[in-house]
C-alpha cells in the first residue's frame, strides 16, 4: 500500500472513529439517573470536556479502535471526571515533609481559637468598620492596633495583606522619589523571585546600595547620605546567612545615625517574631519587641510566619510615621479584609500569655515539640503500620531533621524523629505520586530511596488517617 492510500485509509478510520463520539445530549441520557443531585451546567461542562478529549486523542493517532469509545467506557471515565470536578480545588493536606512553616501548603496553620472566631465572624455582620462606642464610621485597624501596641512597644500600628504589600507601602510613603539607602548584603529575594530592589523600584523609592556583599560599615551609610536621602533601611537576612568574614551595622547604630540626620530608621524583619525562642534552642531571631527597643522608627513583617497567624503585613512604629502610611492612597488597595482581621486578632490575644501561645499556636508548637514527644507520635504511627506491610515495604523509626521553613532560621535544622517507609513491590516515586494524589494528599519526602514521614508536622488526629492511607495503599494490587 502506498504512503498516500495508507494516509487516505487513516483519515477514513479517524473520521468514523469521530463520528462514533456520542453527542452530549445522549450522553446526558446515559448519566442522567447518576447525576440528579448535580447542577445540569456542571454535568454538561464535564461531558463537553470529556468528548473533546476523545476528539483530541482521535486526531492524535491515540485512540485506533471503539474500544475506549464505548457506554460504559465514556460512563467510567464520566464518573471519574465529575467526581474531581465536585472536589473542592484548594484541599487540606497532611503535611509529613517536617517543614513547619510550609510555604507552598500555606504557611501557619491557625489555633482553634481563631479557626472557632472566624466562623463567628463569617456568619453574622461585624463593626469592621464601625466604631460602636461613638456610633459613627470606625477604622478596621483600630481593632488590632491597641493590641500590637502592647505587645511590642510601638507607638502606632497598622495591618495591610502580606509584608511585600508592607515594604512597599512604606517605602512609597516615606522615600518616593527619594533615595534609601541598604547595604548589599541585605538584598534579598524572596519567594516567587520578588526581590527588595524591585520593590523599591515600585515603590518609587530609589535604592543606594553601600558595603559589600559580606560587610558593612556605619561610615558606608554616613558616606551616602545625602540631601536626597529619605530612609535608612536594614533587612533581615532571615532566608539565609552569610558566614566567616562578616560585618552588618546593628540596629542601635544605624537608628543612632538616622536621628544624627534626622532620618527615619526602618527595619524589614521579614518572619517577625514576638517571642525568644533561644531557650528551646533554636537561634538568635530578633524579637519585633527587641527591634523597637534599639531605636527602630518602622517595623515590618509577616503574620503566617513566625507569628503564627493568617497572612497580613505588619506595620509597626512610630506615631507620626505611621499615619503618614496609613494616609497613603495605596493603604486602600493593599487593606485587609475581616477574615484576616479575626484570625489575627485571635492569635495575638494568645500573646498575652507566652506560655499559653507557645502551647496553642500550631507554628511556635511544633517548632518547641521535645524529642520524646515527637519519637512517641513516630511509634504511634509505626504500631498502626508494622505487621500490616504484607511483604510490600520495609519500615523504620529514623532519627532526622526537619525544618522551620517559610524563609526563617535557613541554617537552623531541628533534630526530629520519623518514619521511613521503603517500597519492595514498586518504586519511591511512584508512591510518593500515589499519596500527594490521594485523598487526603500526603505530602512527604524521600531520602535514600525511602519516603520519610517526620511527625513534628503530623497533627495527633491525623496519625490514624495517614496509618489507614498506607495501609490501604500497599493493599491495592501492585501496579
Amino acid at each position: 500500500m502506498s504512503v498516500r492510500v495508507a494516509a487516505e485509509t487513516n483519515q477514513v478510520e479517524k473520521q468514523e472513529l469521530l463520528r462514533s463520539i456520542p453527542k452530549v445530549d445522549e450522553f446526558l441520557a446515559w448519566v442522567e439517573g447518576e447525576t440528579k443531585s448535580v447542577p445540569l451546567l456542571m454535568v454538561k461542562s464535564v461531558i463537553r470536556s470529556l468528548l473533546a478529549q476523545k476528539r483530541q486523542a482521535i486526531l492524535a493517532g491515540q485512540i485506533q479502535g471503539l474500544d475506549d469509545l464505548t457506554r460504559d467506557n465514556l460512563s467510567f471515565q464520566f464518573a471519574r471526571l465529575l467526581k474531581k470536578k465536585l472536589d473542592f480545588n484548594l484541599k487540606t493536606v497532611i503535611n509529613a515533609t517536617g517543614v513547619v512553616v510550609h510555604t507552598n501548603l500555606g504557611r501557619s496553620i491557625l489555633p482553634a481559637c481563631a479557626v472557632e472566631f472566624l466562623g463567628r465572624v463569617g456568619a453574622h455582620y461585624t463593626n469592621l468598620e464601625f466604631d460602636l462606642a461613638a456610633g459613627k464610621r470606625g477604622s478596621r485597624y483600630s481593632l488590632v492596633e491597641e493590641i500590637l501596641c502592647e505587645l511590642t512597644g510601638a507607638e502606632s500600628a497598622l495591618v495591610v495583606n502580606n509584608n511585600a504589600a508592607a515594604v512597599l507601602l512604606v517605602l512609597n510613603t516615606l522615600a518616593s522619589d527619594k533615595q534609601v539607602i541598604v547595604s548589599r548584603g541585605e538584598l534579598v529575594e524572596i519567594g516567587g523571585s520578588f526581590r527588595i530592589p524591585e520593590v523599591m523600584a515600585r515603590s518609587g523609592a530609589r535604592l543606594v546600595e553601600v558595603g559589600s556583599t559580606n560587610r558593612t560599615h556605619l561610615r558606608d551609610y554616613e558616606v551616602a547620605i545625602n540631601e536626597e536621602t529619605a530612609l535608612l533601611l536594614k533587612v533581615h537576612t532571615s532566608n539565609y546567612r552569610i558566614i566567616g568574614f562578616t560585618k552588618d551595622v546593628p540596629v542601635e547604630e544605624l537608628a543612632a545615625l538616622g536621628r544624627t540626620h534626622d532620618l527615619p530608621m526602618m527595619m524589614d524583619l521579614g518572619s517577625g517574631c514576638l517571642v525568644d525562642l533561644r531557650r528551646f534552642g533554636l537561634a538568635d531571631e530578633p524579637t519585633v519587641g527587641a527591634v523597637l527597643k534599639a531605636g527602630a522608627d518602622v517595623v515590618t513583617f509577616s503574620g503566617d510566619k513566625l507569628l503564627g497567624g493568617p497572612q497580613a503585613g505588619l506595620i509597626l512604629g512610630k506615631r507620626n510615621l505611621i499615619e503618614r502610611v496609613k494616609k497613603n492612597p495605596l493603604n486602600r488597595a493593599l487593606r485587609i479584609d475581616k477574615f484576616t482581621l479575626a484570625a489575627l486578632e485571635a492569635v495575638l490575644r494568645l500573646y498575652f500569655d507566652e506560655e499559653k501561645a507557645l502551647a496553642t499556636i500550631p507554628t511556635l508548637a511544633m517548632l518547641t515539640m521535645s524529642l520524646e514527644l515527637i519519637r512517641k507520635k513516630a511509634r504511634r504511627l509505626l504500631g498502626r503500620i508494622k505487621g500490616r506491610a504484607g511483604g510490600k515495604f520495609e519500615l523504620s523509626i529514623v532519627e532526622t531533621d526537619s525544618r522551620v521553613g517559610g524563609g526563617a532560621l535557613p541554617e537552623q535544622p531541628l533534630s526530629t524523629f520519623a518514619v521511613a517507609l521503603r517500597p519492595l513491590d514498586r518504586s519511591v516515586n511512584t508512591v510518593e505520586e500515589t499519596l500527594r494524589t490521594g485523598s487526603p494528599p500526603v505530602i512527604t519526602r524521600i531520602e535514600d530511596d525511602r519516603l520519610i514521614f517526620d511527625l513534628r508536622t503530623v497533627a495527633d488526629h491525623e496519625i490514624s488517617v495517614l496509618a489507614t492511607i498506607i495501609i490501604t495503599l500497599f493493599k491495592e494490587d501492585s501496579p
